[in-house]
């Protein structure tokens, strides 16, 4: 929500004094007035005519568009049905094209791909800047899909229903406008929708919370009301579909009460049902008779108690004939160091990819006649990341990619009536890899804990502290920080005398979800003092000094970064914050902030509000403190984080006389660009800093 005018000047905020002022910022919330596009405009040119000017940006930025549109990259598969569709994006169609063919033709050296949707075309037709934001098929005919367009990345989309057969957008088929919406099929001519309806239909986070059903042909105005939240609620209500490779379907309603508990019914004739399933849970998929639940917190029904962090199976027809009367059968429970990643659903089997005290592991699991299921793991790589990439829910091949800091990924297809593994397609190696190693190592933080973080240096390395180091980290949503290969951090980074760090601090999901709650709400410094002792580490082992480390983070990760500049700031020579929160006393009122309140807590909150005022880097931006010139970037079309905490931040260190850099990218999204040539100067930026500041 953007504050403007007499209101905007009314808001008080805290400022980091004895008690609250007015921010004098509040203007800079203000999306893309003039008086916001003309400072935007001063501040770019100044960052641009830094860095843009230093001897390696041209090198860096050429390397970048190389390995962006590189066309020997993995074109990721798509399963619909026994065909193969890929998105994929060059310097050719910077927008992207959606393309296909079959299994067996993906699957060999020189795929011969159709092109059903070329977006580059489309958005010059329509006069757009649109990027794609995925598309699902109706899962009766697999020909109808419901394609996803975004203005520039943001996460608001228009959604218009594609035809595969003919290759066009389907005439008289489903048009929504734009708005941060969701759907899900019914049968091939009805369908699930959850919008803005009319103005101010949205939840505190702006999220829709009204599901109406339209069918073909229906004017928005005459669809019938299925179910609704409450616009108090914390995330959205928006429809699902379940459904299995023999054709079962289930609809669902979920309701986000708020980011990580929501409520699910069923819809039948009756209307919705509720489940007694526990509010903190993910909803998996289906496969024959079962459905799939990850739980996030212990839950004891018909006897039996699960933990969290198991997966377990519903019997349908039981969760229909008693949505209240729940037995639930565990798939798979995670060990002490162990914390499930994804799932995807064959037509007989389910394949769960998981860590096992931060490497890759993944399982085969099938029902068997007792209600039981049986375990085969799969002989993947070990130190390594499993990505699961897709599954063919009307057969039994699964893709599986596996990465590591030194070995270019690898994507596999798996058959699950074997477990076996065949290797389908290698990326080629970008960097000389040979030259370097990776250890995992372990730190205490102040209260005791074990914190792991990966080091990725070269074979013969002095610990003389005068290596270049940066150190990245998440710590936040219960999500997990993994190896993958770069091949420009190896090109512009390691192979310069770099070393490259990512800790796995505590807020994250590496260890399961006792690992994120310990750092949620009022115990989030846990994350920041994990973070810390790490840098510490890495100073206590000669691997650098102050002097040579730098941290990078983005959106939460940008937060983190954001609070060690102000906490420790004598502990950086660059700091890379990302379309970052900053504004932690007013980040409920930006963009969809009021959505993360179960992660962060609330200002309405007295005890919550003195911590989020303790540890929010816009408020503890001191001007007697002497900080590391950071880089401050973000994107105007940013509208889950929003583009405002950046810019704020950065007009208080030009009031209070500290060196910084920003930049605001005007396409994006949440991310560094809507296209990849956008993205490769991003990351030019990025890395000409770091080298700037640390070489």
């Amino acid at each position: 929500m953007v504050l403007s005018g007499l209101l905007a000047m009314m808001v008080l905020v805290a400022c980091g004094g004895a008690g609250d002022q007015e921010d004098p910022y509040l203007w800079l919330e203000e999306l893309d007035s003039p008086r916001v596009q003309e400072w935007i405009g001063k501040e770019n040119a100044r960052t641009l005519g830094v860095l843009e000017q230093e001897p390696d940006f041209a090198d860096n930025l050429a390397h970048a568009k190389e390995l962006n549109n590189a066309p020997d990259r993995i074109p990721l598969p798509l399963l619909e049905h026994g065909v193969v569709g890929n998105f994929w994006q060059d310097a050719e169609h910077p927008r992207g094209v959606f393309r296909e063919t079959s299994r067996a033709d993906y699957e060999s050296p020189q795929p011969n791909w159709t092109t059903l949707l070329d977006l580059d075309a489309v958005a010059k037709e329509d006069g757009r800047n649109w990027v794609w934001k995925g598309m699902d098929c109706d899962p009766i005919t697999h020909t109808r899909c419901l394609v996803r367009l975004s203005e520039g990345g943001e996460d608001a989309v228009t959604i218009r229903e594609f035809d595969r057969t003919t290759r066009q957008f389907a005439k008289g088929g489903f048009v929504l406008p734009r708005s941060k919406q969701y759907t899900a099929w019914v049968d091939a001519d009805t369908v699930l929708v959850s919008r803005e309806w009319l103005p101010g239909e949205v939840t505190v986070s702006g999220y829709p919370y009204i599901v109406k059903q339209l069918r073909r042909g229906q004017p928005l105005a005459d669809a019938t009301e299925i179910a609704r939240g409450d616009q108090a609620d914390g995330l959205f209500t928006h429809p699902v579909l379940l459904a299995d490779g023999g054709g079962r379907r289930v609809n669902l309603i979920v309701r986000g009460t708020s980011f990580f508990e929501s409520q699910v019914s069923l819809l039948g004739g009756s209307g919705p049902m509720m489940l007694a399933i526990p509010p903190k849970h993910d909803l998996e998929g289906m496969v024959g008779n079962h459905i799939l639940i990850t739980l996030k917190q212990d839950w004891t029904t018909d006897g039996a108690t699960h933990a969290a962090g198991t997966l377990i199976s519903l019997d349908a027809d039981d969760l229909i004939r008693g949505p209240r009367q729940l037995r639930a059968t565990a798939v798979h429970a995670p060990g002490p160091q162990e914390t499930m990643q994804r799932v995807l659903t064959t037509r007989n089997r389910i394949v769960v990819t998981s860590l096992d005290d931060v490497r890759g592991r993944a399982t085969v699991y099938t029902p068997q006649p007792d209600g039981s299921w049986s375990a085969a793991p799969v002989p993947v790589p070990d130190n390594a990341t499993v990505n699961a990439v897709d599954a063919d829910q009307s057969g039994h091949t699964a893709y599986l990619s596996v990465t590591s800091f030194l070995t270019p990924t690898t994507l596999f297809s798996l058959d699950t009536a074997t477990a076996r593994l065949a290797s389908v397609k290698t990326a080629p190696a970008r960097f000389d890899s040979s030259r370097y190693v990776v250890e995992q190592l372990k730190v205490a933080a102040p209260d005791g804990t074990l914190v792991p973080y990966f080091v990725v240096r070269a074979s013969g390395m002095r610990y003389d502290g005068t290596n270049p180091t940066i150190l990245t980290g998440y710590g936040g949503f219960g999500s997990s920080s993994t190896p993958g290969y770069n091949g420009l951090l190896g090109r512009l980074w390691l192979a310069r005398g770099g070393v490259y760090v990512i800790a796995n601090i505590r807020g994250g999901g590496e260890y399961g979800p006792a690992w994120h709650e310990a750092a949620r709400g009022v115990n989030r410094q846990r994350a920041y003092d994990d973070f810390a002792a790490v840098a510490q580490d890495l100073i206590t082992r000669d691997i650098t000094t102050p002097r040579h480390l730098g941290i990078q983070g983005a959106s939460n990760g940008g937060l983190l970064v954001g609070v060690q500049l102000t906490q420790r700031p004598q502990l950086w020579n660059a700091v890379d914050i990302a379309v970052p929160l900053l504004d932690m006393v007013r980040y409920e009122q930006i963009a969809a902030g009021a959505s993360w309140v179960d992660e962060y807590g609330t200002v309405d909150d007295p005890a919550q509000r003195a911590f989020l005022e303790s540890i929010s880097p816009y408020a503890r931006l001191r001007p007697d403190e002497k900080y590391p010139e950071p880089l401050v970037w973000t994107t105007t079309k940013d509208d889950r984080v929003g583009p405002q905490h950046a810019r704020k931040f950065a007009a208080r260190l030009a009031e209070q006389g500290h060196p910084y850099l920003f930049y605001e990218a005007i396409q994006g999204g949440h991310g560094g660009g809507s296209n990849n040539d956008e993205k490769a100067h991003t990351t030019a930026l990025e890395y000409t800093y770091f080298q700037r500041q640390l070489m």
